[in-house]
């Protein structure tokens, strides 16, 4: 139960009731998820180029012939990549912080990869880093110091948009969001 309680999510409750379904239940499924998770973490690295999750050096998006080498978008974590890929048309190639800028945590441009974002710049095959972090504060600034490193080499940055999700309603935007949205509306 302790260990399960290394997931995120995961309290004493939850540990206990996964615990005890995989040991009264389902013994087999446990073997199975014992062996793939010692197998993963034997085997899955980050991606020479993107830092992103791979079984190779490269990863298959690095080495995709389909992707358009011009296009870089800037994520948190292999997770975000894993969501644009479900979820949008986008056929550009991606670089994975693994993470954002927290100062108050120790945590520097060195230590999300931001030398090796930079030589990836300056390479000059990348036209357009388009960024990708959260909204938060740690994202935000991120974002910002990543925008400026990147036009310090003339590469063009954008942002990707943030407010009223598709579908949703006005009266239950916070006004954070709503705010977001009419500062950054754009024409019809």
């Amino acid at each position: 139960m302790d260990a399960l309680r290394c997931l995120p999510g995961v309290g004493p409750k939850s540990a206990q009731r996964i615990a005890f379904h995989l040991l009264e239940r389902n013994r087999d499924g446990a073997r199975r998820l014992a062996n793939v998770l010692l197998e993963a973490v034997g085997s899955v690295r980050n991606c020479e180029r993107c830092r992103n999750f791979s079984e190779t050096p490269i990863c298959h998006l690095c080495a995709s012939e389909k992707r358009d080498p011009s296009l870089l978008c800037v994520v948190e974590s292999p997770a975000d990549v894993k969501s644009i890929e479900q979820a949008a048309d986008y056929r550009g190639n991606y670089f994975v912080l693994m993470g954002r800028l927290s100062p108050l945590d120790g945590i520097g441009p060195e230590a999300v990869g931001l030398d090796r974002l930079l030589a990836r710049l300056k390479e000059g095959e990348v036209k357009e880093l388009i960024l990708a972090t959260s909204t938060t504060v740690e994202g935000q600034a991120t974002a910002h110091y990543i925008g400026e490193m990147a036009r310090g080499v003339e590469v063009r940055v954008t942002r990707i948009a943030h407010g009223i999700p598709l579908g949703g309603e006005l009266e239950y935007v916070d006004s954070g969001t709503l705010s977001h949205a009419l500062a950054y509306r754009r024409e019809l």
